[in-house]
């Protein structure tokens, strides 16, 4: 699992507790967990941590997603769970710009018998999104990139989403300085500007979610 916790109100025993009572990670998941601490040991706080990626594959499977988008993948974790939740025939993009970091992934994911579900496109996400079609068909979708981007990616993707369709938004309560004003850093700034974006849009519901590092629910109406 996530050493340490990839929260701030979470100590580690209760932490422990929490993903040892949900689904666990699986083999696969572990050996990407332990991958990426080895193979990227300065960013493996960037993975999502294991309940989150348990939720995100429930959530998948309630939503019945064919058609997902990920921004943001990394080592792949969070794509496999994803790709792991998806109705059959569904696929998943998935945008990054790494293709050292989503080299790991593509392997956990072949390992795990999801690769051929899965559409990795290495370009900047904005341009990868806008050159979408600009019909209403995305399921599910989940941002997790450059924060100062949050805007740009959420309105493509609103734009694609269909109505009940959700987008997940990760960092949200970015390690609680979203409510400490000293902390002005552009990264801080930007997420505070987007939970204030989602919070007043009247085309979604939204809910914050104490997971993690906190993980914003949207819901098109």
């Amino acid at each position: 699992m996530a050493d340490p916790p990839k929260s701030f109100y979470l100590s580690p025993p209760i932490h422990e507790y929490l993903v040892a009572h949900g689904t666990p990670p699986d083999e696969v998941q572990q050996w990407l967990i332990d991958e990426t601490k080895r193979r990227v040991p300065d960013r493996s706080m960037m993975q999502v941590a294991p309940e989150q990626g348990a939720f995100m594959t429930v959530l998948t499977r309630l939503l019945d997603a064919r058609q997902a988008v990920e921004v943001g993948t990394f080592t792949g974790y969070s794509a496999l769970c994803i790709a792991r939740g998806l109705a059959p025939g569904g696929r998943l993009l998935c945008c990054d710009v790494s293709e050292e970091w989503t080299s790991i992934g593509c392997d956990a994911w072949s390992r795990a018998g999801v690769a051929d579900r899965i559409d990795l496109r290495i370009a900047p996400a904005v341009d990868t999104l806008r050159a979408l079609p600009a019909e209403e068909t995305i399921d599910l979708a989940f941002i997790d990139a450059d924060k100062v981007s949050y805007a740009a990616y959420y309105e493509e993707l609103l734009a694609r989403l269909r109505p009940n369709g959700a987008i997940l938004v990760d960092n949200t309560l970015w390690m609680g300085t979203v409510v400490d004003e000293s902390v002005t850093d552009d990264d801080s700034k930007a997420i505070r500007a987007f939970n204030d974006q989602v919070a007043a849009d009247d085309r979604v519901d939204c809910v914050q979610l104490p997971i993690s590092d906190g993980l914003t629910l949207l819901r098109k109406r």
